[in-house]
């Protein structure tokens, strides 16, 4: 039997390369070696693309390259040791931040550059540049199959600002929040100031709009600390969005996760929850520091949890998604109304993260997983083949 090649693309320029590299390694150790061929293809914190050699290096942690200009994906002079990507007759290799379009060279048979032939791609790429719609317009217009959300799913579970507008529409319950452009903020800053505490209570939650792993978020208590946290977000994102927390001053909100898995008819797992070391789930709490408590299912009835679930599904087909995604809630914990908090379309895939964690306690384990969700991109694919894109 042909194995089918699965192309493991990680790393790029996110804030969040390192998570991107952890869960690379554990998709690269756990996937059916008997059933597929494994291309790791890494992108360096600079954009530069790595064939599969220097890619293991990136994930060992050794320098790529001593010569970087050799991993200039586009550079005419260094396409040999520019990864690429094949499909049919002709490669595709990805520019540069510095570089504009796309450069093509003609296969090997014809005579050109070999590309990395693959079958599929896996885009374990976490936050900006991988789990925003840019890497997988890349594939759509490479027509490759990719596991995971399209452009739409991916830009709109990206921009928290999108997202809650969409699960609004949807009727999904989420937290009070504004939403207020940097611009704004560093013209008048009291302005802003007096916006936030016209419509929100303290504390408040501070987020770019645009990342994910909890980057650039912030807890303001009270209004003395409130600009710091609009400095921070505004470190990395033009949308800020600040949010009303639940439960109040006194008390915490619980954290619930649920993982979704499929295409156009998605399923929920069981419900986890996350009690954080920290006063919230930060990226410390969540990579660097422990004391951060899994609690896998989440201790609640089986109303709560029925009720989790559902949302988790409407959520996912709120945006649009596909393949995968993480969805999180917080709960009042005196009410027990449970809000919608966002949607990870690719969310951290080690194999102690919670995405698989929670599969793997719904009966769905690792390898099996990391089987479907290949099976997905191709079914994905397939269907995408039946549109027309012209009346000839």
């Amino acid at each position: 039997m042909t194995k089918i090649r699965v192309g493991v693309l990680f790393g790029g320029r996110s804030g969040e390369h390192e998570v991107s590299l952890l869960s690379a390694a554990s998709v690269l150790k756990a996937i059916n070696k008997d059933k597929y061929d494994v291309v790791p293809i890494g992108i360096t914190k600079e954009g530069r693309w790595l064939t599969p050699a220097h890619a293991e290096k990136l994930l060992r942690g050794e320098a790529a390259d001593p010569n970087p200009k050799n991993l200039r994906a586009g550079d005419p002079d260094a396409t040999a040791s520019a990864a690429v990507l094949a499909k049919g007759e002709s490669v595709i290799v990805p520019p540069t931040p510095q570089s504009h379009g796309l450069f093509a060279f003609e296969s090997a048979a014809k005579g050109g550059e070999q590309g990395i032939q693959v079958d599929v791609i896996f885009p374990v790429m976490h936050g900006t540049f991988g789990e925003d719609g840019t890497i997988q317009g890349l594939l759509e217009l490479a027509d490759i199959p990719y596991v995971g959300a399209g452009v739409l799913g991916s830009a709109a579970g990206m921009d928290k600002d999108v997202m809650k507008k969409l699960f609004a529409a949807a009727g999904l319950p989420i937290v009070k929040h504004v939403t207020v452009l940097r611009a704004a903020w560093q013209k008048d800053p009291k302005k802003v100031v007096k916006q936030i505490e016209g419509k929100l209570k303290y504390p408040v939650f501070v987020k770019p709009a645009n990342l994910g792993s909890s980057v650039g978020i912030s807890k303001a208590h009270d209004r003395k600390e409130l600009p710091a946290a609009m400095e921070e977000a505004a470190k990395y994102d033009r949308k800020i969005v600040i949010e009303q927390g639940v439960g109040g001053k006194k008390q915490k909100a619980r954290e619930l996760e649920c993982s979704v898995l499929g295409n156009d008819e998605p399923r929920a797992s069981i419900i986890g929850e996350i009690v954080p070391g920290a006063e919230f789930y930060s990226y410390n709490a969540k990579y660097v520091d422990e004391g951060s408590q899994p609690l896998i299912p989440a201790p609640i009835n089986k109303k709560l949890m029925k009720q989790a679930q559902e949302m988790a599904v409407l959520a996912f087909q709120a945006v649009d998604c596909s393949g995968l995604a993480r969805v999180d809630f917080l709960m009042d914990p005196k009410s027990e109304k449970i809000y919608l908090n966002e949607i990870n379309t690719m969310p951290g895939f080690t194999s102690i993260s919670m995405y698989p964690k929670l599969w793997a306690a719904s009966g769905l384990d690792y390898p099996n997983l990391i089987d479907r969700l290949v099976q997905l991109a191709f079914e994905r694919h397939e269907d995408k083949k039946k549109n027309r894109y012209s009346k000839n």
